[in-house]
This record gives C-alpha cells, sequence and structure tokens, in this order.
C-alpha cells in the first residue's frame, strides 16, 4: 500500500491544533505537531457568541495550517470543532463563514462523539491499553466545556457520564467570584466535589477505582519529567501527582514556570485542570494515573485509519457501544434475556433482508441497541412506555454515537410501542432528513416483528429460521408450546412491516416432540 499523508485539526475551546501523520500499512507515524493558543471557550460558554475577532484569528490559523499542509502535500484531512463550536447560537453560520475564507470544513461533533475520538486516541497505545483497562479503571476526559468520566471494569465500559465542569467554564465561574488566587484549590474543591461524589454514590458506590487516564490538553502535556516508567508504560503515583498540584497552588502565577514547563499564560488553566484531578484522585481512591499525551488529533487519525482499512482496531469498540446500551438497560431494571432474545431475532431479520433494506453496518449496530433499550421506560410508566423509552434514550450519553444515531434509536424504540408517525408530522419538531426518516421506519418495522415473535415474554421458540421467498418472509420457528398469543398479535406488528417493505411476514411452526 503507498503512503497517504493525513492532516488532523482540532478546533478546540482553548487551542486550535493540527498534526500530520504518515499511513501505510507499518502503521502512524506522527511528522507535526502545530498548536495555536486562542480561547474560544470562554466567551462561547458564557455568551453563547464567538467575537468577529476571535473567528478572524480562527481563520489566519486555519490559512497557515492550510500552507502546512501544502508544503508537505497532504492527501486529505479532517477538520473537527468541538464544544466552543458546539455551544454557541450560531454554529451553521459561523462555520460557513470559516469555509468560505479558508476553504476548510469543520464539522462540529456531539459530546459524544467528541469523547469517542478521545477515547479512540487511547487505542493507539494498543496492548497498554487492554492491559490498563483489565483492572478497574476510569478515564477523564478534559475538556473546556466539560469533564467525561468513562469507567472500565474487566475489560468493559460500565458507565460514562458528563460533566459541566471544563477547565475554561470553571476558570470564568471563579472569575466571576472575584476570589483571591490563594482560594482556587478551596474554591474548586467546593465546585468539583458535589458532582464527583454524586458520580461515586451512583457508580462506584463501595467498590475502589485502580487507575485514571487522563485525557486533556491542559495537565499532560506537562506531566512528562515528573513520569515513572513501569514495563515501558508512563505513570504516576497518586501521591507524587497532588505534592505537584499542592505546590503549584502554594507558588506565585511568575514562580510556577521556574517549576513547571509551562508558559504563564497557560498556568492559571493547568491549575484547575490539576485541581480537577486531584479531587478525583481523593474522591475515587485511585493509586495510579496514566498521562499518555494523545490528544483528539490522534483520535481523529485512528479513525480515519479504521475506516479505510490501514489499521485493524485493537479494541472492540463496537462492543464498548453495546456495553453502554446494556448497563442503560440494567439501570432501568429491564431484562437482560428478553433484549438478547430481541437481539438474535432481529438481527436475523436484518442480515435476511439486506438487498431489500439497503442499510449498512452501522445501522445494523443501532437495531440492536433498540433491541437491547426496547422498552427501557416501563421503568417509568407502564402506560406511556414508548414516549418514556424516548426520553430515557435522548437524555443518556451513549459514548460514540451522533445525535442522529441517538434520535434514531430514541424513536424507533418509541414507534415500536406507539402509532407510527408520518414524515410531514415527524419532522414537525424535527430537523431530521428524509434518510434517517426511513431508517427510522425500516428499523421499526423489524423490531416491531421480533417483538411480536416474544410477545409473551417467555421466550417460547428454541430455534428459528428466516428466509425470504418471493413476496414473503418466512420465519421458521420450533416450539413445543402453543403459540397461538403469537400468532394472534403477530398479525398487527406485521402490518407495518408490510407496509414498509412490501413483504408479508408469515409464521411457520414446526413442533419438537
Amino acid at each position: 500500500m503507498k503512503k497517504i499523508l493525513f492532516a488532523a485539526i482540532d478546533v478546540g475551546s482553548y487551542e486550535i491544533a493540527m498534526k500530520i501523520f504518515q499511513m501505510s500499512d507499518n502503521g502512524i507515524k506522527q511528522l507535526e505537531h502545530l498548536r495555536h493558543r486562542i480561547d474560544l471557550g470562554s466567551s462561547s460558554y458564557a455568551y453563547g457568541k464567538i467575537p468577529y475577532e476571535k473567528i478572524e484569528e480562527v481563520c489566519s490559523i486555519l490559512d497557515d495550517f492550510k500552507s502546512i499542509m501544502n508544503s508537505y502535500n497532504v492527501d486529505t484531512y479532517k477538520a473537527y470543532g468541538t464544544s466552543a463550536l458546539r455551544e454557541i447560537d450560531n454554529t451553521i453560520i459561523v462555520l460557513d463563514r470559516i469555509k468560505v475564507r479558508t476553504g476548510i470544513d469543520i464539522t462540529v461533533l456531539s459530546n459524544s462523539e467528541q469523547r469517542y475520538l478521545d477515547y479512540k486516541a487511547l487505542a493507539a497505545i494498543n496492548d497498554d491499553f487492554n492491559y490498563i483497562i483489565e483492572d478497574k479503571t476510569a478515564i477523564m476526559d478534559i475538556g473546556g466545556g466539560s469533564v467525561q468520566l468513562s469507567l472500565f471494569d474487566k475489560d468493559s465500559l460500565v458507565t460514562t457520564q458528563n460533566m459541566k465542569m471544563g477547565v475554561l467554564r470553571l476558570k470564568e465561574n471563579i472569575r466571576n467570584i472575584n476570589s483571591s488566587p490563594y482560594h482556587m484549590e478551596s474554591l474548586l474543591d467546593e465546585m468539583v466535589e458535589s458532582q464527583l461524589s454524586l458520580f461515586k454514590k451512583l457508580y462506584i458506590k463501595d467498590k475502589e477505582i485502580t487507575n485514571l487516564i487522563i485525557i486533556d490538553d491542559y495537565v499532560s502535556i506537562y506531566l512528562a519529567p515528573f513520569l515513572d516508567d513501569k514495563d515501558g508504560r508512563k505513570f504516576i503515583s497518586d501521591e507524587k501527582f497532588i505534592d505537584i498540584v499542592k505546590k503549584g497552588y502554594s507558588l506565585s502565577r511568575h514562580e510556577i514556570p521556574k517549576y513547571l514547563p509551562v508558559e504563564e499564560d497557560n498556568v492559571e488553566a493547568l491549575l484547575i485542570a490539576g485541581g480537577i484531578v486531584k479531587k478525583a484522585i481523593e474522591t475515587f481512591g485511585i493509586k495510579t494515573i496514566y498521562a499518555p499525551g494523545f490528544t483528539l488529533c490522534d483520535g481523529i487519525a485512528y479513525d480515519y485509519a479504521i475506516e479505510k482499512k490501514i489499521l485493524k482496531p485493537s479494541h472492540n469498540f463496537e462492543q464498548d457501544i453495546i456495553a453502554c446500551a446494556e448497563n442503560i438497560c440494567k439501570r432501568y431494571q429491564g431484562s437482560r434475556k428478553r433484549g438478547e432474545t430481541l437481539s438474535e431475532i432481529s438481527l436475523a431479520i436484518f442480515d435476511c433482508m439486506k438487498k431489500i433494506h439497503g442499510l449498512g453496518k452501522r445501522e445494523r449496530l443501532l437495531l440492536h441497541l433498540c433491541a437491547i433499550l426496547h422498552d427501557c421506560g416501563k421503568y417509568i410508566s407502564f402506560v406511556q412506555v414508548g414516549e418514556c423509552s424516548y426520553n430515557i434514550v435522548m437524555n443518556t450519553e451513549i459514548i460514540g454515537l451522533s445525535h442522529t444515531e441517538r434520535e434514531i434509536i430514541a424513536n424507533v424504540v418509541k414507534f415500536n410501542h406507539e402509532d407510527f408517525l408520518y414524515y410531514e408530522e415527524m419532522a414537525k419538531d424535527s430537523l431530521m432528513d428524509r434518510n434517517t426518516y426511513l431508517t427510522i421506519a425500516k428499523l421499526t418495522a423489524i423490531l416491531r416483528v421480533a417483538n411480536g415473535l416474544d410477545r409473551s415474554h417467555k421466550q417460547k421458540f428454541k430455534d428459528i429460521r428466516i428466509n425470504l421467498d418471493g413476496n414473503e418472509l418466512i420465519i421458521h420457528v420450533d416450539s413445543t408450546k402453543e403459540i397461538e398469543l403469537e400468532k394472534g398479535l403477530f398479525v398487527n406488528k406485521a402490518k407495518f412491516f408490510e407496509e414498509v417493505y412490501n413483504i408479508k411476514p408469515i409464521i411457520k411452526q414446526k413442533r419438537k416432540l
């Protein structure tokens, strides 16, 4: 395979960064790393707008990046914006202004997409990443607007939660209080402690978290001189980290650059990020901190390399998305066994209908998630299951899914229980396009048929085989039990499937002796 030169651009809340990579069968090699400090987040979070002069500065930086890409003869690039662009009121206008001025097309990531790419950056550690998360591990992804905490246990993602206590947001709050710099540590402790304690109460309880992995642009890059080495893995102990932070708080802003390799302009952000990590160490009882120094740009490059099959994934990210859905189901006391049954039936129908529905691997994953979350709303209401399930999905973070994908899942689980709405009516309260609507309709039709086959919730069928015969979807079931209830209620479930696909589902029972 020929070498590909790829540029990853991160328009963040605190800086704009670009990395240029060389990709080949031998892996990914970083050739260039450029960083330009620009505080977009403070204005974005406080006022919902980015001043004109800041936008002009962004364009000037991107023009410089574009010249450097041209000098390297970069083949392709990806540019992403995060919370500073995500949270302004006029995102579309600003993005258009930047594209017209520079020619660079920026995609704004949802929070879950951003954290997922950060998380993929860690996978560049390869075996080290999988080794670290075998033990009880938390990933703390510190951004300008928020902090994402993801919890792993035995190589499985247990939960992930977003907290609105990012570095620049806290910095603005501290300035508004107008307190002395010497009170920053105690103020930070108070601001951060309540959310971390609540996370511990809900998700950790009496367990201990052994390892903490930090992803950020504030702390990791300055820790290099203090890291210890264990079997090639760079880490720092809890005591050592806390000592560094406390010493930082005891020094003046002018003295800190003599102690840490940090520019004076970055000192306040560094102290705030360090304070967040320190409080996490104290709250969760963490012993070992890993700061690999990977950034969103690494995740962008890794994701591109996986997509283009330049690299093989070293970690099963799709399984982590499924694990998130399973934990949501568990939180709302859904039946795991029934979720597995619906998943098996739904995916079998999906696979049999490949040439008919025209959907791909990603939509298959979404259907799997729909089957797991199909009735999570029963925890709130038996009467309004569909609406409650919709609200749970839309208001719960599933790392790795875009907002549109979460909306697809929410609507499928809703219309699994309610009458389906046609496009003109559904689009009144949504910005979804026709393709998204059709995906919702196709997945809903499949889930309804699967739901109809297990209407009694008793998993009566031991074996299900599905084949397409002309305009009929033949569902062969083996069962020694009476399935009159399933057959009777299946007719209504099958009607929508027939409307969507012009194919009639039919149950054929073979009795096992």
